[in-house]
């Protein structure tokens, strides 16, 4: 970190900014300039608050040169993480996971209709909300821990692992007794005791970036994660709001290989919310494997018509048995395959 001195900056102004970077036990090195000096932070390793210099008198800039994340970062970890899931599955490595279902749970039927129409497509984990936040208090929130059972059935007869939605700090323990992977999404990027309380868990986190949030926000927060001591973080890119009303959002497919350049941690993607059209996700989750996802988010409803979310960026399970025949071909086309469900236990 470098800290900027104004032009005229007096001795007593340089002298308060080595004295806030050595409370803040680092060093301090004063880089005189012609026009103007510069202080530089020895001993920094990306965890200094860079804003608390902004306030003092004489500083015009902070410019950072490290990281404002450590653990999440691949100048710290050059290695590519690999989250290992329950019964010997792993995202991050050569093979692209698909996590297939509906929005929200709805009934047993629809649930257990689902899993089995995906699993036999070759999804393997499968996708759904016991609890949903929506935009309107007046819409389908979820089942709540009913639908967490119907789930751990879905499971049983499939042979399916579970990613399921956390939405407050009180249902980590109730979510984590079911869900292989604990989702975060979107509207809770920035919950920080939500972070603090699935980190702590230990169990893998599916982390959904933000849909007004940088790449380097989406960062920060796996960094609240990882720093409760738990690596087993996996990034989704789902879509940032755009001024383009033609879909629901705007899908980053960019995010993809800027991610799995600054970080070692895994990268999905839920082309569904993403685009938010039927008609495209298909195209847009073709797109995200070919640039490097580590796995597919994908919505499928047995008669999408009818949801009681999201309907309108649901699948067919016709049409996801007709994606997963693209993506193999378009992972073996890079030098990767597509995960198959392993046999179900008797």
């Amino acid at each position: 970190m470098l800290v900027v001195m104004r032009h005229g900056a007096t001795a007593e102004d340089i002298q308060l900014v080595v004295a806030l970077i050595q409370e803040m036990g680092c060093s301090a090195k004063t880089l005189p300039g012609g026009q103007r000096t510069a202080v530089a932070v020895v001993g920094n390793d990306g965890r200094l608050d860079g804003t608390r210099f902004a306030a003092l008198s004489g500083v015009q800039d902070v410019i950072h040169v490290t990281r404002p994340y450590r653990e999440v970062s691949r100048e710290w970890h050059p290695d590519p993480t690999v989250v290992q899931l329950s019964d010997g599955g792993a995202i991050g490595d050569r093979e692209v996971v698909v996590m297939a279902g509906p929005c929200s749970v709805e009934s047993e039927r629809q649930i257990l209709t689902v899993a089995h129409a995906v699993r036999e497509a070759g999804a393997t984990v499968l996708r759904g909300g016991a609890f949903k936040p929506r935009s309107s208090p007046y819409s389908f929130q979820g089942l709540g821990k009913p639908g967490l059972a119907l789930l751990a059935r879905a499971r049983q007869e499939t042979g399916l692992r579970i990613v399921t939605e956390v939405m407050e700090p009180g249902e980590v323990d109730a979510v984590a007794e079911v869900a292989d992977i604990i989702q975060i999404g979107a509207r809770n990027m920035q919950n920080y005791p939500l972070l603090k309380g699935a980190g702590r868990t230990k169990k893998p986190i599916l982390l959904k970036r933000g849909n007004a949030a940088t790449i380097e926000e989406l960062l920060l927060s796996a960094e609240y994660i990882l720093a409760e001591g738990n690596p087993n973080v996996i990034l989704c890119e789902r879509g940032i709001r755009g001024f383009d009303s033609a879909t629901r959002n705007l899908f980053d497919v960019s995010a993809i290989p800027v991610i799995r350049e600054l970080s070692h941690l895994p990268i999905v993607a839920d082309p569904s919310h993403g685009i938010g059209r039927r008609s495209m996700v298909q195209s847009m989750a073709r797109a995200a494997v070919a640039a490097g996802a580590d796995g597919l988010l994908v919505e499928v409803h047995p008669n999408p018509d009818h949801a009681l979310s999201d309907g309108a960026q649901s699948l067919h399970p016709a049409q996801f048995r007709d994606l997963m025949h693209q993506c193999r071909l378009i992972a073996e086309a890079i030098g990767r395959r597509i995960a198959e469900p392993a046999t179900v236990r008797s």
